[in-house]
């Protein structure tokens, strides 16, 4: 079994074992002979031979570090008892050690009443002291204040080891907040791509069906569609559900502009006029770029479906080296086709969600985008690219 697999075996044990080592060390520490008489002494009391009653000050120093992390007041409380009378008696052991490491113990792990636990440990130390003068101390206050300090730090630094922990908990908290806030609107801005354009045209299309009831073969045509798209949406979901599961494994799909040519065909054949042109040579593998450009088509494809249903809608991508243009203006002159609000609104409403999402995308890749309704009528959307960033 190698060093690793130990520690991990350790680190598994309860806290209360893996505390013990210390408090059994310092417990057998007055056994040493070259130990002895190496102890803490406050007051310059004499020194006392070790007896019964020193094996029980020795017992009440250590054997409470056991549970320092779990019961933190009550192990400085015996600890403190164990100290008071290995000083008060003048055994002077090795084992007045403790006292540091639970005061440091105390202030890293206890949680609530510091404050009265402070003023206790305080008011108790002011005792011995009063004993240890009437037992012929010849130490001056400012020892016993000096000595008062000491321990006052080994508190502050259990103290700082706590907000340390409490600030290290709280940053691995906003972190996964963060993980978790980015995770929900990288799922919802998918879901928004994916499935929005599909639904928008099957709506379309299903609203266009009441006027061709008259016209059977169009209205066959019509429902084709619908089902077509319908399946269409199905499939695509169904990929992104796949990729969203981490236990399925499953390769996220990256669209790219050479797919442009289907998108186009699918908003023509929801009744939406739609002109593509196309300039350069798309890259043979797919990048960011590729990806945010196919997203800004399709959703300005969405939004001129929704909102200027009937329109001519023109298309222009241009692959440059450096960089991927695209433009698709509506120029909302179709029969189903409205203003509202200064922009051009239709048959199906829309929440701004969208275009939001793609002016975050394309930003981050460094690029610009915009949307505003053109002065004689109808949307433009333009969107600036960075290209040569791969996925």
């Amino acid at each position: 079994m190698d060093l690793r697999r130990l520690r991990d075996l350790w680190q598994r044990q309860s806290v209360t074992l893996r505390d013990l080592p210390l408090a059994l060390v310092l417990a057998l520490g007055p056994l040493i002979p070259s130990w002895q008489s190496q102890g803490t002494r406050l007051g310059d009391m004499p020194d006392r031979p070790l007896d019964a009653l020193a094996a029980v000050a020795v017992a009440l120093q250590c054997l409470p570090l056991a549970v320092r992390r779990r019961w933190p007041a009550v192990c400085l409380a015996l600890v403190s008892a164990g100290f008071a009378l290995d000083q008060l008696r003048g055994y002077h052991t090795v084992a007045g050690s403790a006292l540091a490491v639970a005061l440091v113990s105390a202030g890293a792990h206890l949680d609530r009443y510091r404050r009265t636990t402070a003023t206790l440990a305080t008011a108790a130390y002011v005792a011995m002291a009063v004993g240890l003068h009437r037992d012929g101390s010849v130490d001056r206050v400012s020892d016993y204040v000096t000595f008062y300090v000491l321990l006052a730090l080994a508190w502050g630094v259990g103290a700082w080891l706590r907000q340390s922990r409490i600030a290290e908990a709280e940053h691995r908290r906003q972190v996964a907040d963060s993980t978790r806030t980015a995770e929900r609107t990288r799922i919802a801005r998918e879901l928004h791509d994916v499935v929005t354009h599909h639904v928008t045209a099957m709506v379309v299309q299903a609203e266009a069906a009441r006027y061709v009831t008259a016209d059977p073969e169009r209205l066959d045509r019509t429902l084709t569609a619908v089902t077509d798209t319908g399946r269409s949406a199905i499939s695509d979901l169904r990929r992104l559900l796949d990729v969203l599961n981490p236990d399925h494994g499953a390769d996220p799909r990256t669209p790219t502009v050479g797919e442009l040519h289907g998108l186009v065909e699918l908003t023509r054949q929801a009744g939406q006029p739609v002109e593509y042109v196309e300039e350069g040579s798309p890259p043979e593998t797919t990048g960011v770029a590729e990806v945010a450009a196919y997203r800004v088509v399709q959703e300005a494809l969405t939004n001129a479906l929704k909102h200027a249903h009937g329109s001519r809608t023109i298309v222009r991508v241009r692959h440059g080296e450096k960089e991927i243009t695209v433009e698709v203006s509506t120029d909302g002159s179709g029969p189903r086709a409205r203003i509202v609000g200064g922009s051009v609104g239709g048959i199906v409403g829309g929440s701004g969600r969208g275009l939001a999402g793609l002016r975050e995308r394309v930003a981050i890749l460094g690029g610009e985008f915009s949307a505003d309704a053109q002065t004689g009528g109808g949307f433009v959307v333009q969107a600036r690219i960075p290209a040569g960033s791969p996925s």
